[in-house]
């Protein structure tokens, strides 16, 4: 089943400000943080690293997780970033196939 949506975190660093946000396009949507296309919450606090991010093959549930996502503790979403991403690396090659 192919993925249509995206769930993701994007920070300015490590432990630092977090945004949790859906896409169809990742690639896309991280690329226009980090170029600051976008105004809004994500150019204010300059949120261009991405750190965690989530596959789903349904919008409504991507929409779901991500609303859910948004009412977690910040402990909690340290917590589920730091189970894959412990060193809060920038997951951007990843996703680009570089």
């Amino acid at each position: 089943m192919p993925t249509d949506m995206y769930v993701y975190i994007v920070t300015n660093k490590p432990r630092g400000t977090l945004y949790i946000g859906v896409t169809g396009d990742l690639r896309n949507r991280v690329w226009q943080h980090r170029r600051h296309i976008l105004d809004g919450f994500t150019d204010r606090y300059n949120l261009e690293r991405l750190v965690w991010f989530e596959p789903h093959t349904k919008p409504t549930l991507a929409i779901q997780r991500e609303k859910s996502l948004k009412r977690w503790y910040r402990d909690w979403k340290i917590a589920l970033i730091e189970q894959s991403n412990p060193q809060w690396r920038d997951l951007w090659q990843d996703i680009c196939g570089a």
